[in-house]
């Protein structure tokens, strides 16, 4: 059972950067996927990011493209979003996931973690 820990979250002022992290524990890291999501208040969970096993591969939403970087340091079983010039619209909880496949722009991820709380002040 794979587990994930999320951390890095927080309050920032807009035009500000955070980098969340995600800890993974119980199996080979880097044969999964990892995903990012987000969900604001009233809002359904969205597709932020997700990078590949090698950290070759990444795919971004629209809304976060130029913005948000993911990288991944599979040595030491964690997965990284850099986020800059955040916005309010960028406020929400934020979840890494991990999923045995390739790729994915859904949420069809196999190992979800608690989610971390990012707030973006105007």
């Amino acid at each position: 059972q794979v587990q994930l820990v999320e951390s890095g979250g927080g309050l920032v002022q807009a035009g500000g950067s955070l980098r969340l992290s995600c800890v993974a524990s119980g199996h080979t890291f880097s044969v999964y996927a990892m995903g990012w999501f987000r969900q604001a208040p009233g809002k359904e969970r969205e597709f932020v990011g997700a990078i590949g096993g090698s950290g070759v591969m990444t795919k971004y939403a629209d809304s976060v493209k130029g913005r948000f970087t993911l990288s991944r340091d599979n040595a030491k079983n964690t997965g990284y979003l850099q986020m800059s010039s955040l916005n309010p619209e960028d406020t929400a909880v934020y979840y890494c996931a991990l999923r045995r496949s390739p790729i994915a722009t859904t949420d069809r991820y196999d190992y979800w973690g608690q989610g971390t709380q990012v707030t973006v002040s105007s």
